[in-house]
């Protein structure tokens, strides 16, 4: 049996300049973090005692006999890719709901990836993880998302990511004193709309439009590096706010999907209340909500959007992991359960 532990991500600036369509021609970057809060996989080979030869448990149950009978999109997508002999049992836990903004699609695949690939002997470095599960994702899956994601997930910590004409990226640490560190985390606060959808969906509405949105995303780009300058110009904090507030403002530019009436009034009533900025994470439409925060305001903050599920974290630095390793070899060896002739059977 193998666990994988994959984080989840928030992301502070350049979202949209990640997907293909726009960095293969103009390049890109995002500025983004994990947190702690994650995607737990475990996975094990299926002994042949049972009806079904695949068992995929999340929110639902299936018992299938072929990958081409799993409902679940990247479990089958995952699994037709690594093309296993063996019939296999997965079991997925999260501390966040799927559709909500914080990456949890790709920490779902980059983080079976990992732990399929351990089940197998195989230790993949973060860089093939994030490679092969943008590639399902994009090229096997088909949908409309960006490339941030499965690098954050899969690296952890917190990065200025790179997105190259080429196709490839770059992962640039950012080094920041600790107690810096500290008082950007102690600023930030993540909020729970309630509103689940998909974001591939919503991507859709403005991957189609790159080029009447050019100026939108090229100016969300400037602020990967204005708030990388804010960060390490070792001053104020404030600016960062301000910072995502117009990221948000660019981002509702980009589609009227990103943002509703239900958003609107929840953001209204955060900076009403105190906050200097934020934005929906991820594709837009519902999720999570990422707030910057003066300390001395955030209880009146809670207070406003106390109808909300608030969720303290922490930025984290391990990104997707195994966790726990218990391979029994009897399992593991198919011809060991095969009938021999003096079995008497």
């Amino acid at each position: 049996m193998i666990v994988s532990r994959t984080p989840f991500r928030i992301s502070f600036f350049g979202g949209g300049t990640d997907y293909p369509a726009w960095y293969r021609e103009h390049g890109g970057a995002v500025l983004a973090t994990s947190i702690n809060k994650y995607c737990y996989l475990t996975v094990r080979f299926l002994p042949p005692f049972f009806e079904h030869r695949m068992r995929v448990v999340y929110s639902k149950i299936e018992n299938c006999q072929t990958v081409d009978e799993i409902t679940h999109p990247a479990a089958r997508g995952i699994l037709k890719y690594l093309d296993l002999a063996r019939g296999v049992e997965v079991h997925h836990v999260g501390d966040l709901p799927a559709r909500s903004g914080m990456g949890s699609s790709s920490a779902f695949t980059v983080g079976l990836l990992h732990a399929l690939y351990g089940l197998q002997g195989v230790m993949p470095g973060k860089k093939r993880l994030a490679c092969e599960g943008a590639h399902i994702e994009q090229n096997v899956l088909a949908e409309a998302v960006g490339t941030q994601d499965q690098v954050v997930t899969a690296y952890g910590g917190f990065n200025l990511v790179r997105f190259l004409e080429s196709g490839d990226f770059e992962v640039h640490p950012v080094t920041l004193p600790r107690p810096r560190v500290e008082e950007l985390n102690q600023h930030l606060m993540l909020f729970f709309t309630g509103i689940a959808r998909t974001a591939s969906n919503i991507a859709e509405t403005y991957v189609k439009r790159m080029q009447p949105n050019e100026a939108a995303l090229r100016a969300t780009r400037g602020l990967v590096d204005a708030g990388l300058s804010v960060l390490t110009g070792g001053g104020s904090l404030e600016p960062f706010g301000q910072l995502l507030d117009e990221g948000w403002r660019l981002k509702r530019s980009l589609s009227q999907d990103v943002s509703n009436v239900r958003i609107d009034e929840i953001y209204k009533a955060a900076r009403e209340a105190g906050a200097t900025g934020g934005k929906i994470l991820g594709a837009g439409g519902g999720g999570f909500l990422v707030l910057f925060v003066p300390p001395e305001n955030q209880r009146r903050v809670r207070q406003a959007l106390s109808a909300l599920v608030h969720v303290p974290f922490r930025f984290e630095t391990t990104g997707s992991q195994i966790i726990f390793s218990d391979i029994d070899e009897d399992f593991e060896d198919e011809s060991l359960y095969r009938a021999r002739p003096d079995d008497g059977l």
